[in-house]
């Protein structure tokens, strides 16, 4: 039996929420670690990450990054016994319920309530598998969108991800047109995989989905396809501010914008600037410290009519 390695720091409960979310740096590797998370000690948490073979240099420095405030600290290596990780540390992802929506892993294909709609994501190379707030948030934003009676003919996942925001989109609103785009090649193949595990469609026909890889909405296909009555962004707070004005251009008057991947104090800032480019907010979810933010684009007001003078009748004169 050959062996793997652990690498393990300390980390913020805030850091190992977001890891859930986001390993984007280190799923370039052509083989990722299984990452997991676990409270330590009162506010410590502890990042532990499995690796096929020893890791370099460059992979510690990677891992490093995903925990700032671990920084200056020394990463415990040591060499133990191999284990299937991926099926370890999915036997500890829970199913979600958020909105119409149950997500779940392999695991728990049995337990799907009747009454919901059920995505399935495997958590192996998973980065938006629904155990984090900002995901679950945009699940809920998108149920309350449609018991709102929320018409949507064509949609963007925005930053996908493992294509589950796309997925729910698209069992919400069957005849849309869909994409979703990633500026990641690995979570594009890992989306292409999990709409063929929850039977979604590829294409570019309507009730399919179009998967690319690219960067921001700058895409040609991205344009081609414009405007959106509906975008979905889960990313950070960041890159949505700069993405503000392009992705704004990109809805159609009347559209809707849900924002996510922002923690509370981000939230002021990312609103203003979408607003600065037509949208207003309209409304919110909380899970946490991680809003959802809704927002639609302002319908141009239709052009007043010049108004006719009346006319009047001069007086005629007393005979």
């Amino acid at each position: 039996m050959t062996d793997s390695w652990k690498v393990s720091l300390p980390c913020t409960r805030a850091e190992a929420e977001a890891l859930k979310d986001d390993i984007s740096p280190l799923a370039r590797l052509d083989f990722p670690p299984v990452l997991m998370t676990s409270e330590a000690a009162g506010d410590q948490w502890r990042l532990d990450a499995y690796f096929d073979d020893e890791p370099t240099a460059e992979m510690l420095t990677l891992l490093a990054a995903l925990v700032p405030s671990a920084a200056g600290t020394v990463p415990e290596v040591e060499r133990v016994e191999e284990r299937d990780w991926v099926t370890l540390s999915q036997q500890g992802l829970e199913p979600i319920r958020a909105g119409r929506f149950f997500v779940h892993t392999p695991q728990h294909r049995d337990s799907v309530p009747p009454d919901a709609i059920a995505l399935e994501i495997d958590a192996g190379r998973a980065f938006g598998t629904g155990q984090h707030e900002t995901t679950s948030g945009c699940l809920i934003a998108l149920s309350r969108m449609k018991d709102s009676g929320a018409a949507v003919s064509n949609l963007l996942d925005l930053g996908t991800g493992t294509g589950l925001l796309a997925f729910a989109a698209i069992r919400l609103w069957p005849a849309a047109r869909a994409a979703a785009s990633d500026n990641d090649p690995v979570a594009i193949e890992v989306s292409g995989e999990n709409a063929a595990i929850n039977g979604i469609r590829l294409g570019r026909a309507r009730g399919r989905l179009e998967l690319l890889v690219a960067e921001g909405v700058e895409h040609p296909r991205l344009r081609a396809r414009t405007p959106y009555d509906l975008v979905v962004a889960n990313i950070l707070a960041s890159p949505l501010i700069d993405l503000a004005p392009s992705v704004a251009a990109a809805i159609a008057p009347g559209g809707r914008l849900i924002l996510a991947g922002l923690l509370d104090h981000q939230a002021a800032a990312l609103a203003a600037a979408y607003r600065r480019q037509g949208m207003m907010l309209t409304a919110r979810v909380d899970r946490g410290e991680w809003p959802t933010l809704v927002m639609r684009k302002r319908r141009a007001k239709p052009l007043a009519r010049p108004s006719r003078e009346r006319g009047f009748t001069l007086p005629r004169p007393a005979a």
